[in-house]
């Protein structure tokens, strides 16, 4: 996953709490502070392991797929808008073309719109271009994942603090007018080349001296590159009627093709190419804001200024012998912890030398110091012990699969019950269904062999 991405999972999980309320993200702060790096590095590792849990990385994938098929509606869109253009600019040949209603039948629309988009990035900074809201709204249209909704509030919250929302959208404006353009200029060739146009210009009010001048004018920038521009007889001659020689008609088509590659393609391909570098450039620069309320109180939950690693009063200072092997923690200590034993049960058992007693988990603040020390020092193996006469509510199943993730491998023993005592089939079976769903190993009988030796 790219750091934009990561980023901007980081954002969309600030949004979300700060709309529903806080997470249940104990393990989650549990995972960054043991991962250790600087407060932004916690806090994304923090948001990524919420977001992969509640679904919302899935949610990116599908909103990045919506965001491709909807940039492909809309580049097909600006492939038949521009071959409109075209077609309406040159007609059905059986008439002659006003070459002045052409150009602005071809670069009318286009211009307007582009010194919009220049004003409104000039003088209004954030300018939200109305083909980057279309294309923001059918990503989320097509992405078809509840949880996609608050994605896009997200990215431009993002992306506005180093102002980048302005050069992601010039991409997609002036790209998709690129494309636009040249489809123009395919389909305005091809009618040239399988048909022929004469060239007319008309007026009422005007002189021909002001067409004559307009039409040199626009041509001088085509004609550096090579484009030809219509003499002064031929602009003349044109007012009257169609000229029918050929030097003429290719002229001015000539000059037509040269104003729409000089004035249309030109400009958006180079605007494109510069919101392009802008975006890359600034992209670098991304960061968190730590001052935001949904981040700065997270400091004293992942940047603790002091972490006590102790577990119980009956757990020994050190659980096992810890070694750090290629980026991971091992172990080849062995642990046991009891979830919710009642006081009829002698606790612990005799255990081997080389395996360890973590108590037994009653409240929640025992949880949390064992899974705080163990997230440090994973034992190679874990045994839960659980009485079956409780009921597999979702937060034992929940613990025991967060203690499950804290170790190498786990077994859960279910004891016996007491003397003179029978367990309830039913609810033992619900303990089989849910640990087999948990897809761990359990059995009733102590699996002291297996601590202390590794295998049974």
């Amino acid at each position: 996953m790219t750091e934009l991405n990561n980023l901007w999972l980081t954002e969309a999980v600030r949004l979300r709490e700060e709309h529903a309320g806080p997470l249940d993200d104990l393990e989650a702060n549990r995972l960054a502070r043991s991962a250790g790096g600087d407060l932004p590095t916690r806090i994304q590792r923090r948001a990524l392991w919420l977001a992969e849990r509640d679904g919302l990385t899935a949610a990116l994938s599908h909103w990045l797929q919506g965001a491709r098929l909807a940039l492909i509606v809309l580049a097909i869109l600006a492939v038949v808008s521009g071959a409109g253009l075209a077609f309406a600019a040159l007609g059905d040949g059986q008439t002659p073309v006003n070459v002045f209603w052409a150009l602005g039948s071809l670069l009318g629309l286009n211009l307007i719109l582009l010194l919009s988009w220049a004003l409104g990035l000039v003088f209004a900074g954030e300018h939200a271009a109305t083909l980057g809201r279309l294309w923001l709204w059918l990503s989320e249209k097509l992405a078809r994942d509840a949880k996609a909704a608050q994605l896009a509030p997200a990215l431009l919250l993002l992306l506005q603090r180093q102002k980048l929302n302005r050069w992601v959208l010039g991409v997609l404006v002036n790209g998709l007018w690129l494309l636009a353009m040249l489809s123009a200029l395919v389909i305005l060739l091809t009618l040239m080349a399988t048909r022929r146009y004469g060239f007319v210009w008309e007026t009422t009010l005007l002189s021909a001296d002001t067409f004559v001048t307009m039409t040199r004018t626009l041509g001088a920038l085509p004609a550096l590159v090579g484009f030809s521009v219509p003499t002064v007889e031929m602009i003349r001659a044109s007012g009257d009627a169609a000229l029918n020689i050929e030097s003429a008609r290719q002229a001015w088509a000539t000059w037509l093709v040269g104003v729409l590659v000089m004035y249309g393609v030109v400009p958006r391909l180079l605007l494109a190419l510069f919101c392009l570098w802008r975006w890359k450039n600034g992209r670098a620069h991304l960061h968190l804001d730590l001052n935001l309320p949904g981040y700065a109180h997270l400091r004293k939950r992942l940047m603790p200024t002091s972490e006590r690693l102790g577990i119980s009063d009956a757990a020994p200072e050190q659980l096992h012998r810890v070694e750090r092997g290629a980026g991971d923690l091992q172990s080849d200590g062995a642990l046991l912890v009891a979830i919710e034993l009642d006081d009829q049960r002698p606790w612990p058992p005799p255990l081997p030398k080389n395996v360890s007693d973590a108590g037994i988990l009653d409240s929640r603040e025992s949880r949390h110091k064992l899974l705080e020390q163990l997230s440090r020092f994973p034992p190679a193996r874990l045994a839960i012990a659980c009485d079956p006469r409780r009921s597999p509510d979702r937060g034992s199943l929940a613990l025991i699969a967060e203690l499950a993730r804290s170790a190498s491998a786990t077994r859960v023993w279910l004891l016996q019950a007491p003397p003179g005592e029978a367990l309830d089939a039913e609810r033992l079976g619900d303990w089989h269904l849910a640990l087999q769903q948990l897809e761990l190993p359990f059995a009733d009988c102590a699996p002291l062999n297996w601590l202390e030796t590794g295998h049974d």
